[in-house]
């Protein structure tokens, strides 16, 4: 065995949750701030070009003179030095302008980054900025711009002030996913708890659901629908178990009383034969027993649903009347079969002629002799009903839910093992179909939907 203890990966998968969800939350905030910051910039720009288009249409509307006199007066105008603003004749000559030479630049883009050579800035001969050439009505050129170095100032204080909002968000971060890995943690380390005690035999405890279940609440809450259908099955195998050994305890005591008696008392070979005789029966009985068990934990297990095919419930029926005639005659019982034609189901033919069967078996054993059985069959829009009534005094309504269990025998005088009704049960869940008990006589009523499937 392992001498690792819980506690180490629960610990380990603390810090992966962790860590992982630190990790996307600081990718997040990175994202975020390359996005203001980029956002950012690009308004800046935006916001300059839309200045340059604005001096070029106000300097196209002058005549030369008046736009020498304008470019001159936006000069003077800056009183912090960081427009540009030049006029160049059409061979490249400067007319007028803080800028001494034009720089190469594309007049069909909207601005473009270059060195300028100012004439007004003393002690400053090169300069980077952000240009604008257009093309006046006299055939001259505007060039107009910005210095660069306020809108870098500008922008390095974005990336300061991003960067130190990124520091309490990435404390925060890790914070919150150290908190949610030991959440998860500590929820993983329950369900292992869980399946321990369960290891252990203890099949009645389940996982706590919180009031608004998340992701991990929903997956507890079938986890808890598992453990309430193993519970089930489980007690169901426990119940079998002693219900197969109350109910082959009495034949097998009986067999054995039998046959001592038989050979202590046997006088001659036909004394021996009678002995051997009821014997087979008791085995015969026994045996019975154990296929009806074996029959019903095959058809628990849905796998057979593979085989279905469309069955013609009507063709079923009377199959199972016509078996059962003899029978019903030689009992004096009057069997009536009233079957219309129904749509057809998917399902397993021999399956549902056996519930049939065990349904008119079952009838014609609890109904008073020489009465009536009837077997009906009939459809309303989706809905099949097949009824087996007979004219005895019913099921009572107290034992309703009990007449489908294993070895259930509500009257203990008559014979057979109580596995009747249980293996119909067992081929009506199979199908996907439903039993009832009418409120008169010992009816049942097996309610189908022609779309089951």
């Amino acid at each position: 065995m392992s001498s690792t203890s819980p506690a180490e990966p629960r610990t380990r998968a603390m810090w992966r949750w962790g860590g992982a969800i630190a990790a996307l939350l600081i990718a997040q905030s990175i994202i975020l701030a390359g996005l203001f910051w980029l956002l950012a910039t690009g308004s800046h720009q935006r916001t300059v070009e839309r200045g340059f288009a604005a001096d070029c249409r106000r300097l196209a509307a002058l005549s030369p003179p008046a736009r020498r006199h304008e470019l001159r007066a936006m000069l003077t105008r800056d009183i912090h030095r960081d427009r540009f603003l030049a006029l160049f004749a059409p061979g490249g000559a400067l007319i007028d302008g803080n800028v001494a030479r034009m720089p190469a630049g594309d007049m069909a883009s909207s601005s473009f980054v270059a060195t300028v050579r100012p004439t007004e800035l003393p002690g400053k001969d090169r300069d980077v900025a952000r240009l604008a050439i257009c093309a006046m009505p006299d055939r001259s050129r505007l060039l107009t711009g910005v210095d660069l170095d306020d809108a870098e100032e500008a922008l390095r204080v974005v990336e300061q002030s991003l960067l130190i909002g990124l520091i309490p968000g990435l404390l925060l971060a890790i914070g919150f996913g150290l908190f949610a890995g030991r959440r998860a943690a500590r929820q993983v380390d329950a369900v292992r708890v869980l399946t321990e005690q369960i290891v252990a035999g203890d099949l009645a405890q389940r996982l706590e659901i919180g009031g608004h279940p998340d992701s991990f609440g929903l997956l507890c809450a079938h986890i808890n629908l598992m453990l309430d259908r193993l519970q089930t099955l489980v007690a169901d195998v426990r119940g079998v178990g002693d219900d197969i050994a109350h109910q082959l305890r009495t034949p097998l005591t009986r067999l054995r009383a039998r046959l001592e008696r038989g050979l202590r008392d046997a006088s001659d070979a036909d004394a021996v034969e009678a002995t051997v005789d009821a014997a087979l029966a008791e085995i015969d009985q026994l045996l019975g027993i154990v296929a009806a068990l074996l029959r019903i934990r095959e058809l628990e297990d849905h796998a057979r649903r593979s085989r279905f095919a469309p069955v013609d419930l009507r063709q079923l029926a009377e199959d199972a009347c016509e078996l059962h005639r003899p029978t019903a005659e030689d009992r004096g019982i009057d069997l009536v079969c009233d079957i219309s034609p129904v749509a057809p189901v998917e399902g397993d033919a021999s399956l549902l002629i056996e519930a049939i069967s065990n349904l008119i078996d079952n009838a014609m054993k609890f109904g008073p002799p020489g009465g009536r059985v009837t077997v009906s069959l009939s459809q309303r829009g989706e809905t099949i009903a097949l009824m087996v009534a007979d004219e005895g005094r019913g099921v009572p309504a107290a034992e309703r839910s009990l007449v489908t269990q294993r070895f259930y025998r509500g009257r203990h005088d008559q014979e057979g093992a109580g596995l009747g009704l249980s293996l119909v049960k067992a081929i009506a869940d199979l199908h996907g179909f439903r039993v009832h008990f009418a409120e008169h006589g010992s009816a049942v009523l097996i309610v189908m939907s022609s779309k089951n499937y």
